[in-house]
């Protein structure tokens, strides 16, 4: 369904803007792997627009056009949004997923920050849960709990992306964390991003961050069981990959301000071994009554997407609706009062 230069383009970009996923990736069934190629590299194409671009609110709101033009069938002329197009059109993808990361992208563009640890996990429903679910659609797996379960797994590696990023962040001017901790700690996001150090207090909220990670990693692994047989060898590796980041910040002491966990290229490789050993011989894995959890509450909005009989009719009408068009509307305010400023500067 996906034009084969189009796919060749995707695969291209995750090759080089996204080591961990290609890595997995490879390990997915071809009816699997190639359009979740497509739809990273047009994820990818969104996060990198709105991160790197000089103007974050106007890159959101270009991205909200796309995703318009994408769901009427008349993608942009560009790889990414025509091989987008046709997982939207091949695999019904309700179009609450794309439109969730779509609004976390455009929190980050308002510089929102985030109180407490469920409003963290709330930005990380959007930004990581929302392609996690979308991977299932992918596998043309609607069940709910497993849908569940992979929104955990998407929490999870947002949780470590944050804990490994703290200083990278702060001297950009981010600040993740939740705000309550720093408050506990004495510290102002002011006084923190100026001057960011590894002390004792910052070291324990990055211990906090990998705790509820690696917590809601054992829980995502309830849910491959559950998954295509040929796709579980694949989601572990991802699942294991990420959390040997957070491995990797442990060993560092948990000081993220000097020092940047990775993983190396062996080490990807003996987690692939080890991903490819949890998933051999019968390829039988036993239910764990963990899948039956029910969702975490910052996600179940996108497990009820997913789960939908009819999910592309039901969603753009919902009430999530509103909530994506009030911060896409606060964007257009700005964008409108920049212009404002502009043409005053320039008389």
């Amino acid at each position: 369904m996906i034009d084969p230069d189009d796919l060749a383009h995707c695969r291209a970009v995750i090759r080089t803007g996204s080591l961990s996923f290609h890595a997995a990736s490879k390990l997915l069934p071809a009816s699997v792997r190639d359009p979740a190629l497509a739809l990273y590299a047009f994820c990818r194409l969104a996060d990198d627009e709105v991160d790197e671009g000089d103007n974050k609110g106007r890159a959101v709101l270009s991205l909200q056009e796309r995703l318009d033009l994408a769901y009427a069938g008349r993608p942009r002329n560009a790889p990414e949004d025509r091989a987008f197009a046709a997982i939207v059109e091949g695999f019904d993808m309700p179009r609450a997923l794309p439109e969730a990361l779509l609004e976390g992208l455009a929190w980050d563009a308002v510089d929102r920050r985030y109180d407490t640890l469920s409003d963290v996990r709330a930005y990380s429903a959007r930004v990581a849960s929302a392609v996690g679910a979308m991977m299932c659609v992918l596998m043309r797996v609607r069940d709910a709990d497993a849908l569940a379960r992979a929104c955990d797994l998407g929490v999870a590696m947002q949780l470590t992306n944050i804990a490994r990023d703290v200083g990278e962040d702060a001297r950009a001017g981010r600040i993740y964390l939740p705000l309550e901790w720093l408050e506990q700690a004495g510290l102002t996001p002011t006084s923190f991003l100026q001057q960011p150090t590894a002390s004792p207090e910052v070291r324990q909220m990055v211990r906090r961050l990998l705790a509820e990670a690696r917590r809601l990693y054992i829980r995502s692994e309830s849910g491959i069981a559950v998954l295509p047989r040929s796709a579980r060898t694949g989601i572990f590796a991802a699942r294991y990959i990420y959390a040997a980041i957070g491995a990797g910040v442990v060993r560092n002491g948990f000081d993220t301000i000097n020092h940047r966990a990775r993983t190396g290229t062996s080490q990807k490789m003996a987690l692939i071994g080890r991903s490819v050993l949890r998933t051999g011989g019968s390829l039988i894995l036993p239910r764990s009554p963990v899948l039956f959890a029910p969702p975490l509450d910052e996600v179940r909005f996108l497990v009820d997407a997913a789960a939908s009989s009819a999910p592309r009719a039901a969603v753009w009408g919902s009430g999530r609706t509103g909530a994506v068009l009030s911060v896409l509307a606060e964007l257009k305010s700005r964008e409108s009062a920049q212009g404002r400023t502009t043409g005053v500067a320039a008389e």
